[in-house]
């Protein structure tokens, strides 16, 4: 039976693996005593460290370190931990008489070895009531850790027993609550972590050992708790940097950091060692942190520690928010954590913000975007035309809050204006919501995502880089549902215990052709992709027999790289061929160390179900998947791509099998994929079509408009520079078409190039074209007709269709696909990470034709409602995953292409569009019409018999309505079956009251 003593027993067990002394308190001279400190072991720390300086001084030391002051238990608490963190400096006379000051630490923070780790249990302590905790950690004989264990296998109790002991401990020893850094309290199936003053609501699990994996459930909480947080320099580190109190008007509240917190701003810490200038280009990174989840907290920790670093030199960290309400708030939590960050100033005006910026190094400034702004024209001076300089030193740090919000308009503007004011500033953004494709240049401005703790609470890895989707092959759809009946049964399907299915797919993926045909697109796509970007690639495949196949196909071709395949083995079931990839645990973790070196020869591991999960290899830019996944198993295999690596800028999945539909959350960015193999953008390529495109827009306006001082001009004076341009440009419709056309190519491009700080030259051109053309748009907007929107619908649907309707996976199985190297702007703006291309793309043709069938909804209430319950069903299909995102955009496309074939249907049949609609209701009828001859005759009486009746307001008029009834029933009479006129009459009164109800004279 599992008691609290073996829980106990573990703990010490799992500490002494950490390099912890275990000692038995019975064994020590103060068990059973008022003392908690072990001053004896204080002191022999204090001689070892501090050895020259005279002895009555390192006596002392140990007296201050060990007297808190405090009129309560709280504060007494808070003295001993400044401290702790923060040192005594103490003053004496060496031996010959000179005055000498040393300033002392109780721990040897830097080298963790120095200290003395003890964990100790059977130790009484003496107070108002004797009381044993189950153990204590002492460091150097401080008593820094306290923990409280229940019986794991007694339904009776729970941690919250072992937190309300802990309360009754601080009543009857509070002496050793006075040292106490961190409690643990746990119940053998939980542990948790928290401050002694805490309520159970602020004690936490400690999710992750490493900080980019959070445990799985069935993981042992105190385990991941104890090596997750207890190695030495981790311990060290979370007391000095990640424990503080906040004074609430004499009220104290001691926080500790969570484990995201913890590990996030670590991550964060090491990146600014690598990326601020001089060492690196200045963007430290971006920080997600969840709103709700201490993410000013974490700001806070973070500027701690930055202004702690030696190498940074005392910097100056500048926190920039985008809004004055979020600037207070940021502020005043700042302010409480004063303990950990120093003064903080703030900066209420432009002029504060420059005066403190212009100041020596140093310090805490809060300021809102808005403040860089430029000096307007007065009555007195100029305006400014840029921002000036306001400090060029290097050891400025700008902490950008909800960075993603207001930091990438390069061209122009505060964020501008920031960058000129400091340009030799580092940079590093925070954020509380996901970074997604709307924000395609959070790493252009910040550099890469440095740590995840989204609204899920599971820490994501360190670090990661965007995702492009690159559909290449479709031979095989699940949603094919008579594959059963179709692949004859593969008895070696049993390895996967599958059903039928999965063995059919097995055996058609796994066909020679497809396989070679699939290794040869493998290498020519990777050895492209090389070419721009150092790294490896893996490869997914359906079954372990298919790795194999991949493995000759691959190995079989000129110029492969070395190749591996990792997967278990059965040498009792296996064939012989497969010997050679089967591996000892010791082979196969050495060829992981080899894969993860960015420079070891092994380019390529091919996989089925190994190293998706809990796998991390920076290098690894690129994964090619011919295997069916979804949902989470999907989304940790892809994130194998998304770690950063020096210039790694994305990773890429190649899909093979047609995973489109189930990869909604993968995050893309669709503009960078500019052909095979490239999918970044080419950037001097882009800055030349820029700066092209601004002499285009130039061209348009005469030379005689000025508007080089467009900054400092007042809005009254631009107002009249843009009336100028727009009365010379709206002359001729081509000129005010063609100029509106180059202005948003312009804008398009501004939107890849505007991190770039190249731009900047031409920022007044760029602004004063923007707003001719949106003024001319505004001069040319009139409200269309239905027949011009009906049109510009229709141009829609075909330019949506043309830009990328279909995929290379329809040229292989021989559907016609146009050029897709371009993507077009549309599919683009507004694109979520929820959503991958594909299902953007399926959305806007679900819209589009939405929108289209609303408008001829009127003309043909019989076609066009089945129209749209098919759409609706095509759409349901696709979300429902029965068919895959490739089948369903070519099913939309055929829905779109029904639409544009309408037109051709009037011709065909000599009708007006008007008439089309009352065709489709006698066509469906024939069969009682009794006339011989074309239905069209009749179509024609009947539209003429309905337009000769109408009337103003007729649908809200019976009699007005009664007239038309009598004359269609007047035309039909002869003609239709007597006993059916009634009906086809209702049809025909339907559709008419659809197209002719907004009728008028």
């Amino acid at each position: 039976m599992t008691t609290e003593a073996t829980i106990e027993q573990a703990t010490i067990d799992w500490l002494t693996d950490l390099g912890y002394k275990h000692q038995l308190g019975t064994a020590l001279p103060q068990n059973h005593n008022t003392e908690v400190v072990l001053k004896d072991r204080l002191l022999q720390f204090i001689q070892q460290q501090y050895p020259d300086i005279p002895k009555e001084i390192q006596t002392l030391a140990v007296s201050e370190f060990t007297n808190n002051a405090g009129a309560d238990l709280e504060h007494r608490n808070r003295s001993f931990h400044l401290k702790l963190t923060k040192g005594i400096e103490f003053a004496y006379e060496d031996a010959s008489g000179k005055e000498k000051a040393v300033h002392m630490y109780p721990i040897d923070f830097t080298n963790p070895e120095n200290n003395s780790f003890w964990a100790v249990n059977q130790f009484s302590i003496t107070g108002k009531n004797k009381r044993r905790p189950d153990i204590i950690i002492y460091i150097n004989g401080l008593p820094l850790i306290v923990f409280e264990l229940k019986n794991w296998y007694d339904q009776n109790t729970n941690v919250k027993e072992a937190h309300n002991q802990i309360q009754h401990y601080k009543k009857d020893i509070p002496l050793l609550f006075e040292y106490n850094a961190l409690t643990i309290i746990s119940d053998g199936n939980e542990a948790q972590h928290g401050m002694f003053s805490s309520g159970m609501e602020w004690f936490a699990a400690w999710k992750s050992i490493n900080g980019r994996d959070t445990v799985q459930d069935n993981d042992f909480q105190m385990h991941t708790l104890l090596f997750g947080l207890f190695p030495k320099d981790r311990i060290l580190n979370y007391i000095k940097n990640f424990i503080f109190h906040e004074d609430h008007n004499g009220k104290l509240i001691k926080k500790g950091a969570k484990y995201h917190q913890f590990f996030g701003v670590n991550f964060a810490v090491d990146a600014a060692k690598k990326s601020v200038r001089p060492f690196g280009d200045g963007r430290i990174g971006v920080i997600w942190h969840t709103q709700g989840s201490g993410k000013s907290i974490s700001m806070a920790i973070y500027t701690g520690i930055l202004r702690s670093l030696q190498e940074l030199k005392n910097p100056t960290i500048v926190i920039q928010v985008d809004r004055s309400d979020l600037d207070r708030q940021l502020y005043e939590n700042f302010v409480l954590a004063k303990d950990l960050v120093g003064d903080v100033q703030h900066a209420d005006t432009t002029n504060d913000l420059r005066k403190l910026l212009s100041a020596g190094a140093g310090g805490v400034i809060f300021t809102t975007i808005e403040k860089f702004r430029l000096k307007q024209t007065t009555d007195e001076a100029l305006g400014e035309l840029e921002h000036p300089i306001l400090s060029d030193r290097e050891n400025i740090i700008v902490m950008a809050d909800e960075a993603h919000r207001t930091q990438y308009g390069l061209l122009d503007g505060f964020a501008s204006n920031l960058r000129k004011a400091l340009p030799k500033a580092s940079f590093i953004g925070f954020t509380g919501t996901p970074i997604d494709s709307k924000d395609a240049d959070t790493q252009e401005v910040f550099g890469s995502v440095i740590h995840t703790y989204d609204i899920k609470q599971a820490v994501a890895d360190n670090a990661t880089v965007n995702i492009f989707y690159e559909p290449r092959l479709a031979k095989l759809h699940l949603w094919n549902e008579s594959i059963d009946d179709e692949v004859d049964e593969i008895t070696e399907g049993e390895e996967d215990n599958s059903n039928l299915k999965w063995a059919a797919i097995e055996d058609a993926a796994g066909s020679e052709d497809r396989v070679n045909k699939i290794a040869k697109d493998i290498l020519n796509h990777y050895t492209n992709r090389t070419n721009t970007l150092k790294g490896k690639a893996m490869v997914v495949c359906m079954s372990r027999r298919n790795c194999v196949k991949m493995y000759n196909a691959l190995t079989a071709l000129d110029g492969c790289p070395e190749v591996a395949v990792v997967m278990t083995g059965n040498i009792s079931k296996d064939p012989v061929d497969w010997n050679p990839h089967f591996r000892t645990k010791d082979a196969t973790e050495g060829i992981k160390a080899r894969f993860k070196k960015e420079d070891d020869p092994l380019k390529i591991v091919i996989v089925r179900d190994m190293w998706l999960t809990g796998f991390d290899a920076p290098c690894v830019h690129t994964m090619y998947v011919d295997k069916i996944m979804k949902g989470h198993n999907l989304m940790q295999a892809i994130t194998r791509t998304n770690r950063v690596l020096k210039d790694k800028k994305n990773g890429v999945i190649v899909d093979y099998i047609g995973i489109g539909d189930n990869l909604k959350t993968a995050t893309s960015k669709y503009t960078g994929s500019g052909g095979e193999g490239k999918p970044t953008i080419d950037m001097e390529q882009a800055l030349e079509l820029f700066f092209n495109q601004v002499e285009i827009c130039k061209a348009f306006i005469p030379e005689s408009i000025d508007y080089s001082d467009w900054k400092r001009l007042r809005d009254a004076d631009k107002v009249l520079l843009v009336k100028a341009a727009l009365n010379h440009v709206i002359k001729y419709d081509e000129d005010a078409n063609n100029y509106m056309k180059a202005e948003k190519t312009l804008s398009s491009l501004l939107s890849i190039v505007k991190s770039q700080t190249e731009i900047q030259a031409y920022a007044v051109d760029v602004l004063f074209a923007q707003h001719v053309s949106k003024a001319l748009r505004n001069a040319k907007s009139v409200t269309s007709s239905r027949g011009e929107q009906k049109e510009r619908i229709k141009e829609l649907i075909s330019q949506s269709i043309d830009s990328e309707d279909i995929v290379d996976v329809f040229a292989m199985a021989g559907i016609e696909k146009p050029d897709i190297s371009i993507l077009d702007e549309t599919f683009l703006l507004g694109a979520k990470n929820e959503k991958d291309g594909h299902a953007l793309k399926i959305e806007l043709i679900k819209n589009i034709l939405k929108d289209e069938i609303k408008l001829r909804l009127h003309k043909n209430i019989k076609k066009y409602t089945s129209l749209r319950e098919e759409l609706e069903k095509v759409i349901e299909r696709y979300h429902t995953n029965a068919l895959d995102s490739y089948a369903t955009i070519a099913e939309m496309v055929e829905r779109a292409k029904d639409l544009q074939n309408e037109d051709k249907r009037t011709e065909e049949l000599g009708l007006s569009e008007e008439e089309l609609a009352f065709y489709d209701i006698l066509a469906a009828k024939k069969d009682i019409i009794k006339e011989e001859g074309p239905i069209q005759d009749i179509v024609h009486a009947v539209v003429k018999a309905v337009k000769s009746n109408l009337q103003y307001d007729w649908t809200k008029k019976e009699n007005a309505k009664a007239a038309i009834r009598l004359a269609v029933k007047k035309e039909l009479r002869k003609k239709v079956s007597l006993a059916k006129l009634n009906e086809i009459l209702e049809e025909i009164m339907q559709q008419a009251e659809g197209q002719y109800s907004d009728w008028s004279a």
